[in-house]
């Protein structure tokens, strides 16, 4: 089962390079027809995607090895550096678009627009919407940092490219060379939010930040309903690495337990968790009651 779901992961993560090279094939040819500055830029910005898209597949890929030696716990964070990586790449993409909106405000030019032009870029940009759905969808469902990192730099993407459309209509509608620079500068710096809070998120699941409150209180609320027989649990910590879960915390049971049933009690509130949360590494110090803290996750 762990197997098939990351070689969907790496699959997936292919599939984004090539929808990348498709649509960066249809952009260019959409700047060639029409020589607006801003569909030039949501070129580049395609270059990008390409690069980011091939970033993923390379994390999703290293990520999959099984935990060895030199990394005991795995290889799952390799993620996030890809999601770090792509959230820098959309700041580039929006600095380079920046540069070129300023070029063409300081020297407006007239926009070519013709039905091929537009039907060309709608497409690119239609290629792109349906795969960043398809890549929220996926990347949700099997809990892929890179993934979803890449469905958001596409949905950036998306909102970049409507925004250069509405840019390049207008100015062709109208005359004003000025409307075509305008709109891709205000749609990149709709991108310049997004990169950044994509970097934010990658740099909390790399700095082992505290899962919401929700969820944590979701996860006490499943040791206290499986953990009869114990008194309480305390010290509960979790953190994610990529679609990875690690919990821990001290169970406290009676003084006068024996250690095998303990160890069913352990075994029931494990199998509940990763019910709850999908593939996990649980770790639960068993402590008698006199190192109960009457605090945490009171079960009696």
């Amino acid at each position: 089962m762990k197997r098939a779901i990351l070689s969907n992961a790496v699959n997936i993560a292919a599939g984004s390079v090539a929808v990348a090279l498709l649509v960066l094939g249809l952009k260019l040819a959409a700047w060639w027809l029409t020589g607006s500055v801003a569909l030039f830029a949501d070129a580049l910005e395609s270059v990008v995607n390409v690069a980011a898209a091939l970033a993923a597949l390379a994390a999703v890929r290293f990520s999959a090895r099984p935990a060895d030696a030199n990394h005991p716990y795995g290889h799952h964070k390799a993620e996030y550096f890809s999601a770090v990586l792509e959230g820098a790449l959309i700041l580039v993409a929006a600095f380079i678009i920046l540069h070129e909106c300023w070029a063409a405000w300081n020297n407006p030019r007239s926009v070519e627009l013709t039905a091929m032009a537009l039907l060309v870029a709608g497409v690119a940009t239609a290629c792109n919407a349906g795969w960043c759905w398809f890549l929220f969808r996926r990347g949700r469902a099997l809990r892929s940092p890179a993934l979803l990192a890449d469905a958001k730099h596409l949905l950036s993407d998306v909102v970049t490219s409507c925004g250069v459309l509405l840019g390049i209509t207008l100015a062709a509608m109208t005359g004003l060379g000025w409307l075509d620079p305008l709109l891709a500068g205000l749609t990149a710096l709709n991108i310049l939010y997004s990169g950044a809070g994509l970097m934010r998120e990658s740099f909390a699941g790399l700095m082992d930040e505290a899962p919401p409150p929700e969820r944590l209180a979701g996860i006490k609320a499943v040791v206290a309903a499986h953990a009869e027989g114990a008194i309480e649990a305390h010290d509960l910590r979790m953190r994610q690495a990529g679609r990875n879960s690690f919990i821990e915390f001290h169970l406290v049971v009676p003084a006068a337990m024996t250690v095998a049933d303990a160890h069913v009690i352990c075994d029931r509130i494990e199998a509940a968790l990763r019910t709850e949360v999908g593939e996990a590494v649980i770790t639960i110090h068993v402590e008698p009651e006199g190192k109960a803290k009457h605090s945490g996750v009171l079960v009696l």
